[in-house]
């Protein structure tokens, strides 16, 4: 039986270092997942995967990994050397104000960092995934934004979420701009389809499935299959305009269509009532208070109900004109997202159709 020695081992890792010239940033997450699988299923294998922890199916795909923070000056100088390009999809994703420094650190401070580092090591071209929420939502529903709506910050704000991801967005613009660069902001809307093993999206639909939504929200909401996400994110590398934002979202559904779709996909009855939103979240904050009180997990999240009477359509035309964005059926996104939650959170079988 042959041996490899540490040292082989240890050339070819620097060997492989060196020829990585793709740079993916929160390559573990949803998103990210989907993204490089696309790109080694083409045949990329330049490619360098950043991440606070490194699980085994990314170590089995052969790509380059490397553990670090986004946060951390020195573990970005690193990850950058003898890149050309970054696809930068590492965040936070919570509804939790709890959370808004760390959010902060991650998306602001995390991304100044990333496009300093990038912007001194030479690297081209810079695409950073956003959200559509910076962008797209409304109270009414009567609007459908496109990229030129302006910023809703009397909306956002509410939620640090989306404000940190403003920021972001202005900080990546301010921080990689000059001759020869090139930074590209991507928004989707919701990411359904399957793959979601930290349910940083697809929560939602796991609770339908569980019979824990009572009542149906006001709102609207636009969703896109995290595998169209991704292939246009690749597409976005390859022509996306500096400077510009692309929305990315398959359908605009009130709430009501989409638990509709769900109960018919489940077989699991939707809520049959809706509550005046005001009423809706002071309930939802009254028993999260309670909860919070007695220091146990509250069964509500104020902070989604309260997102869920608004509305977040979208208009991804000039996405499908200038990337070629072209989202398949959301009935076959829902169908694929409800199998992956029942195989992978509810034992297979349960709900079965």
């Amino acid at each position: 039986m042959t041996t490899v020695s540490a040292g082989t081992k240890r050339r070819a890792a620097i060997e492989k270092r060196q020829r990585a010239t793709t740079l993916i940033t929160g390559g573990t997450g949803f998103l990210g997942s989907h993204l490089i699988q696309q790109l080694v299923e083409d045949g990329s294998r330049d490619i360098r995967v950043m991440a606070t922890s490194i699980p085994d199916w990314l170590v089995d795909l052969g790509v380059e990994t490397f553990e670090g923070s986004i946060t951390n000056s020195e573990d970005t100088k690193r990850a950058v050397e003898g890149i050309r390009e970054i696809y930068h999809l590492a965040g936070k994703v919570s509804r939790e104000r709890s959370d808004a420094k760390e959010m902060y650190e991650v998306h602001v401070e995390g991304t100044r960092l990333l496009c300093d580092s990038a912007k001194s090591a030479g690297v081209k071209t810079i695409v950073v995934a956003s959200t559509s929420g910076t962008i797209a939502v409304t109270k009414e529903g009567d609007v459908i934004p496109d990229e030129t709506f302006p910023v809703p910050l009397e909306i956002i704000s509410r939620w640090p979420y989306y404000a940190s991801k403003t920021y972001q967005e202005a900080a990546a613009l301010e921080r990689f701009t000059g001759k020869g660069l090139r930074l590209v902001i991507m928004n989707p809307s919701l990411l359904l389809g399957p793959g979601d093993d930290r349910l940083s999206s697809t929560k939602v639909i796991l609770d339908f499935m569980a019979k824990k939504i009572g009542a149906i929200p006001t709102g609207g909401v636009s969703f896109v299959d995290a595998r169209d996400a991704a292939n246009s994110f690749r597409a976005a590398m390859k022509k996306g305009r500096h400077g510009e934002r692309y929305l990315l979202g398959a359908a605009n559904w009130t709430f009501n269509k989409f638990f509709g779709r769900l109960e018919r996909l489940t077989k699991v009855s939707a809520p049959r009532f809706a509550l005046p939103s005001r009423l809706a979240i002071t309930g939802a904050q009254l028993v999260d208070s309670f909860f919070q009180q007695w220091n146990m997990t509250s069964p509500v999240e104020p902070g989604s109900i309260e997102m869920a009477q608004y509305f977040w359509y979208l208009n991804c035309a000039k996405a499908a004109h200038e990337l070629g964005f072209r989202p398949r059926d959301p009935g076959e996104t829902l169908h694929d997202t409800v199998t992956y939650l029942r195989e992978h959170f509810l034992g297979g079988n349960a709900f079965a159709k």
